[in-house]
């Protein structure tokens, strides 16, 4: 699924990395625990999650997971936005909730990570 078509999807507004939203992905990962995605096998993935820190861009980088899709409405700071641009990570806002996000992408055919 192209990113622009995530983006559509869950009526977001791309905060960082737009030059990306013609990049495909194949599966997502859900989770406020970045814990929960270091742990991940896979690489190459959406993380769809409401944490709205450094923490999450930072989990993102380390995880090879270029696009991060952030939900409940929460808002980017300008740390957060200078750390994706300095590792080329999209971030999608939506004030969808997680679980609703996750449903409309799943629903659409994209696949889980696991």
């Amino acid at each position: 699924m192209l990113l622009k078509e995530v983006c559509d999807l869950v009526g977001g507004s791309v905060v960082c990395g737009q030059e990306r939203l013609n990049d495909n992905v194949e599966c997502a990962f859900a989770s406020d625990l970045m814990s929960d995605v270091l742990t991940l096998k896979k690489d190459h993935f959406l993380l769809i999650t409401g944490l709205a820190n450094t923490q999450s861009v930072r989990t993102a980088e380390m995880s090879d997971a270029p696009y991060i899709l952030l939900c409940r409405g929460k808002q980017v700071s300008s740390e957060m936005m200078e750390l994706a641009c300095e590792n080329n990570i999209l971030i999608i806002t939506s004030s969808l909730s997680l679980y609703k996000c996750s449903g409309l992408l799943y629903n659409a055919g994209l696949n889980p990570v696991y």
